[in-house]
Order: C-alpha cells, then sequence, then structure tokens
C-alpha cells in the first residue's frame, strides 16, 4: 500500500511540473487521468502492477 500512495503521490508531482513548466495543457493531463483509470479497470491492470512493483524492487536492491 505504501508504494502506491508513493507511485501516486510522485506522479501527481510530475504531472503538476509539466503542467506549471512544461507547457503541458490542464486538458492534456485530465486525458492522461482518464487513461489511467481505465487502464487500472482492463485487463492490463495485473501485468501494469506486476511490472510497477517489480521495477520498484529493482530500484530498492541499488546499492548507494
Amino acid at each position: 500500500m505504501a508504494l502506491s500512495i508513493s507511485a501516486v503521490l510522485l506522479l501527481i508531482i510530475v504531472v503538476f511540473l509539466l503542467v506549471r513548466k512544461s507547457g503541458l495543457k490542464a486538458g492534456h493531463a485530465v486525458v492522461c487521468v482518464l487513461l489511467g483509470f481505465y487502464l487500472a479497470s482492463s485487463t492490463f491492470a495485473p501485468t501494469i502492477t506486476q511490472l510497477t512493483n517489480s521495477v520498484a524492487g529493482m530500484i530498492g536492491n541499488f546499492k548507494f
């Protein structure tokens, strides 16, 4: 659960910065959010979740 909340906060910050600094229009951001909701309810959701967890685990194993 903590991973999901962290990922959501990170993505919110990225979208906010893209809207403010890179010229992403609010309408485009809304379309991206809607795409996320539709992907979450699609058959691709388990694959996306597994991929996200694998990448997060890989990043967590890096030694600095």
